[in-house]
């Protein structure tokens, strides 16, 4: 492991000075029902704002990720390569050891207040999912929103977490000063491919309650129809219930967004659909043949049928922003950097 003495409850270790500097890293287990069997390292990070490769796709250059690793647990989450960068497991562990950056709000503050910030926009949930069950009992979220509302900075947020309605009135305060970008990840409303595929998350239903009551304080949420997972959530009718639920909260966007299984993340989805659908290995093998991505055809064909649906439920154009437009960047992260890839949380 790269860091040394992560051992025991609340022990002191280094980190790896090239990730989280020289300071203490405290280690800590909660024996509460939500935290059962899940470890938390809590660093001082050095930076907390993270400039996007300019090679990256992305609609946004700087991110803010306050955690690594994520309990949702989603099997096709991107991010879980990051965590062999500390040597920690990418499988469970990603699940379950998390890495919190104590430090944030503080940091982003005083990051924000330097004279070298331009005011670009912010986006977070890029990487793992900053309103995750470990926000619950760590709350950095409230901090680093009202460090962006001070600043009056842009911002956007894209999660799964039904708990970014506990921050409802920051939300609202910080879109009355600067441009606020709320985006949900729904893939599918199927509640048995749900429970498996991403068993730490709130079920389709209660996201898409988020959309609502956001649309009804005067904040547009748009969603992210991501992943689109071949063979099990992308059949004619899969689709059409999945857009008509997003229509019916009120979403000002639907993006389709084709699951991709980067390195990492293919070893453990591959292993799941091994288990839970074996018959769809073969077919997995020829349609990822080429690499991360689904082949053009069949991308093209998916965003077409989510387009035209949408159209027919009467959710507005896609527009270029978080919470409209989303693409997979294509530059795999150098190791010990922050992936700039959206992940499927």
């Amino acid at each position: 492991m790269r860091w040394e003495n992560l051992t025991g409850e609340a022990e002191h270790g280094r980190a790896d000075a090239a990730l989280f500097g020289a300071d203490a890293v405290t280690t800590r287990t909660f024996d509460t029902p939500e935290f059962r069997g899940m470890t938390f390292h809590e660093v001082r990070a050095r930076s907390i704002l993270n400039r996007v490769p300019g090679a990256s796709r992305m609609p946004f250059e700087w991110t803010v990720n306050p955690y690594r690793g994520c309990s949702h647990a989603c099997v096709y989450c991107f991010a879980r390569k990051t965590h062999s960068y500390l040597d920690l497991d990418t499988g469970l562990g990603f699940d379950s050891q998390i890495v919190v950056k104590v430090n944030a709000p503080e940091l982003l503050r005083r990051q924000l207040a330097s004279r070298r910030w331009q005011g670009d926009h912010v986006a977070m949930g890029t990487n793992v999912d900053c309103y995750q069950r470990a926000e619950g009992r760590y709350r950095l979220m409230p901090g680093i929103i009202s460090a962006l509302t001070e600043h009056a900075n842009p911002f956007s947020i894209l999660t799964k977490g039904t708990l970014i309605l506990r921050d409802l009135d920051l939300l609202v305060r910080a879109a009355e000063v600067t441009d606020v970008g709320i985006s949900v990840s729904v893939g599918f409303t199927d509640p048995a491919l749900w429970r498996t595929v991403e068993p730490g998350t709130p079920a389709p239903e209660r996201r898409l309650d988020v959309v609502r009551v956001l649309g009804e304080h005067g904040i547009g949420c748009g969603v992210l129809m991501a992943p689109v997972i071949p063979f099990l959530s992308d059949d004619p009718g899969q689709l059409r219930a999945t857009v008509r639920a997003i229509a019916a909260a009120g979403a000002t966007s639907v993006t389709p967004l084709v699951l991709h299984l980067r390195p990492g993340a293919r070893e453990w989805f591959m292993a799941w659909l091994g288990q839970h659908h074996p018959h769809l290995v073969r077919r997995y093998e020829r349609l990822y043949a080429e690499g991360a991505y689904a082949p053009r055809w069949y991308q093209r064909r998916i965003t077409r049928q989510v387009h035209d649906l949408a159209r027919e439920y009467g959710i507005g154009p896609t527009r270029a922003s978080l919470s409209r437009r989303v693409r997979p960047a294509e530059p795999e992260p150098r190791a010990g950097s922050e992936p700039t890839q959206l992940t499927l949380i």
